[in-house]
């Protein structure tokens, strides 16, 4: 079992930047993908970005690519969202999630552990 804790979040006004961290339980947490995901109120959840398991592959949607940067630190079992030029727009609920499997994925059907996640508000 896999257990994800989100922190970092808060308020922010546009064009600031946060850092998100999804601290992981589990030694095995170094052979797992693992990925960035947001909500806002009245949205389905969608993909923001994900990293392989050695942490060489990376992936973003294309409304972050540019502003967000996605790593992790096998030794701390931690995952950072790196999140600069915030825009209105990026405010919502931000969840990590882990897969049993080292490769990528940006479908959140695909991930198989989630956080309770971290709210982001940017305001304008």
């Amino acid at each position: 079992q896999v257990q994800l804790a989100e922190s970092g979040g808060g308020l922010v006004q546009a064009g600031g930047s946060l850092r998100l961290s999804c601290a992981a339980s589990g030694r095995i947490f170094g052979s797992y993908a693992m990925g960035w995901f947001r909500q806002a109120p009245g949205k389905e959840r969608e993909f923001v970005a994900t990293i392989s398991g050695s942490g060489g592959t990376t992936n973003y949607a294309d409304s972050v690519k540019g502003r967000f940067t996605i790593s992790r630190d096998g030794p701390k079992n931690t995952v950072y969202l790196q999140m600069n030029s915030l825009k209105p727009e990026d405010t919502a609920v931000y969840s990590c999630a882990a897969r049993r499997h080292s490769a990528t994925n940006v479908s959140p059907s695909g991930y198989d552990y989630w956080g309770q996640g971290t709210q982001v508000t940017v305001s304008s």
